[in-house]
């Protein structure tokens, strides 16, 4: 099935998906860690997100989508962590990885066109 070229939706699912991902966490001090610092990310790059298309200025524009671009490779980088402190769910963090970068690589590339 392909996925919705619409970011907006993309991005609050994103965040809704690595919620239920953090909700199954075992729990234990490094997992809690990860789980706050995963979850306030993934919650970040759908509300940002979200703001974006309320930009005054340009340079507004990219302030905003800077702020995904930083919280979607926070994301990324517990999202790793996670696959090896869980190999027996890499491929479900897997998955959400895959989507996390897409959505990076998106960001990055709206950034860029802006900057031109």
């Amino acid at each position: 099935m392909e996925k919705p070229f619409d970011l907006k939706l993309r991005t609050k699912e994103f965040s809704l998906d690595a919620l239920s991902l953090i909700e199954n966490l075992p729990s234990d001090r490094t997992f809690n860690i990860i789980h706050n610092q995963l979850g306030r990310a993934a919650l970040s790059v759908g509300a940002n997100y979200r703001v974006v298309s309320r930009a005054k200025s340009t340079s507004d524009y990219i302030n905003k989508l800077k702020i995904v671009e930083e919280e979607c490779d926070e994301c990324l980088f517990f999202l790793e962590i996670l696959q090896i402190k869980l190999p027996n769910e890499a491929e479900k963090i897997k998955a959400l990885w895959n989507e996390g970068n897409e959505i990076l690589s998106t960001v990055v590339s709206m950034i860029l066109k802006k900057k031109i």
